[in-house]
């Protein structure tokens, strides 16, 4: 996998030029023994290379925008790049007008020198945490790839794009995990951050109440770096924590109940690592968070939200859709307006509580999925099959998003075994604190995980 820091040094040293990485990229989006026609929906190859030789004459000048200067990266499908119709992973958008402006996020992306060499796959209408698209397929996971296993979702194609080294960057969207989930099962690191922080506009909306801006890459430096361009700040090095002496939290709830074996294993090792290397680890009983699952009930806000987006469009085109994303988001059609406010409440009280508990604290950490990634033949047996993996998959991430909060997830397991996330998270606008934790706890476990981080 790309970082910024090995690629910034053989740019800088001209060993490497960004036209190369370019070239590099798309031609690992065209293999034909590859992932590349499932992971991307579309590439940008002239357009591209042209950004990609304007970026190396700028660093000849002695010019350079940023950090990401002159890298490949990616964009999910439901952001808005100026000409492009933006379809959101489905097809009932095909005649869509096509944008006129790129959405913030990619504007501020060009801005800062960063090549976007396509759009990524993803669940239709980012409603979906396994994966699976059955307009466009499915992209498979780097691990296991001949048994073909679920690249997590919604932001399914980001996560196979970075892991293969198809982009430095995946740009995704996590409204209950979008990021996380699939970052998780990939083994690439990815960050929801605090969700007002980076502008939607110009992103299809899933959940204007959840719906965060998030980057999948090859470290925490990396997604840091990309969060801060995303964010509208200045470019500056994250900075470094010693593990030793920060203060962790592990909730005692569901969050770490009914974990598959290989999960368990590798969380448990990565807690002793941390503790080895001084880190403060305390359990602490957080039966608030389990209760705070009820948000998510007969929908919640994205449900009912998601069924504002798309009731027009259900009435007239609902054969379009992917089935699974349609039966879930007519669920939410006898939701109240008293129902909704009544969330806001609830939602309002539990962060308040949750707060409060985790005040002590530098961060939580927790497995960011109970279970590795399924194949796509189990998960696409039937309904029930689907709607099950799609929730065991999607419930440990969705704390997060409830709480306002952001996170960071973490490979964490050992070489050669199928991917596992540590997600090291916080509350709201914690954002800078939880990035450099994540980073700090990304080094101490690199004994175990050989995984350098740059």
């Amino acid at each position: 996998m790309w970082t910024i820091a090995k690629l910034g040094e053989a740019l800088a040293s001209g060993k490497a030029t960004s036209r190369k990485l370019v070239e590099d990229a798309l031609g690992r989006i065209a293999d034909p023994a590859g992932e590349g026609a499932r992971a991307f929906l579309k590439t940008y190859a002239e357009t591209a290379l042209a950004e990609a030789d304007h970026s190396d004459r700028l660093r000849r000048a002695g010019i350079v925008r940023s950090p990401v200067e002159g890298l490949p990266i990616s964009v999910k499908d439901l952001y808005d790049v100026a000409g492009d119709v933006t379809r959101a992973g489905s097809k009932v958008l095909d005649d869509a007008p096509p944008a006129v402006v790129d959405a913030p996020a990619v504007a501020r992306l060009r801005a800062a020198g960063a090549v976007i060499v396509g759009r990524t796959n993803m669940v239709e209408f980012a409603f979906g945490g396994v994966g699976l698209n059955p307009h466009y397929g499915t992209p498979k996971n780097p691990y296991d790839r001949k048994a073909g296993r679920v690249p997590g979702g919604s932001s399914s194609g980001a996560a196979v794009a970075v892991a293969d080294g198809m982009c430095a960057m995946g740009l995704g969207s996590d409204t209950r995990g979008s990021v996380r989930v699939p970052a998780s099962l990939c083994g690439v690191a990815g960050f929801k951050p605090t969700a007002r922080r980076i502008p939607r506009d110009g992103a299809f909306p899933l959940s204007w109440t959840l719906d965060s801006v998030g980057p999948l890459a090859g470290s925490v430096a990396c997604c840091a770096a990309y969060d801060a361009i995303l964010a509208g700040n200045p470019a500056s090095a994250l900075p470094e924590l010693p593990v030793k002496g920060l203060r962790l939290m592990v909730p005692k709830c569901f969050l770490v109940e009914d974990l598959d074996a290989n999960v368990a294993a590798a969380f448990e090792r990565a807690l002793a690592q941390l503790s080895k290397a001084g880190a403060l680890i305390a359990e602490v009983d957080a039966p608030s968070f389990t209760r705070s699952m009820d948000l998510y009930k007969n929908g919640g806000f994205a449900g009912a939200e998601a069924y504002l987006i798309h009731r027009k469009r259900l009435e007239t085109r609902v054969a379009g859709y992917d089935p699974r994303v349609s039966k879930r988001v007519v669920l939410a059609k006898d939701f109240t307006a008293a129902d909704y406010i009544q969330l806001g409440f609830d939602r309002a009280d539990f962060i308040r509580g949750a707060e409060a508990l985790g005040a002590p604290f530098d961060a939580m950490v927790y497995p960011t999925t109970p279970s590795s990634a399924p194949t796509i033949a189990e998960t696409d047996k039937s309904d029930e099959d689907y709607f099950r993996w799609n929730l065991r998959l999607l419930r440990n991430t969705g704390l997060a998003n409830v709480l306002d909060g952001c996170g960071a997830t973490i490979p964490c397991q050992s070489p050669g075994e199928a991917p596992v996330g540590l997600s090291v998270a916080g509350f709201a606008l914690q954002d800078g604190r939880v990035l450099s934790v994540a980073a700090s706890v990304e080094r101490a476990l690199e004994p175990l995980t050989q995984r350098v981080a740059a």
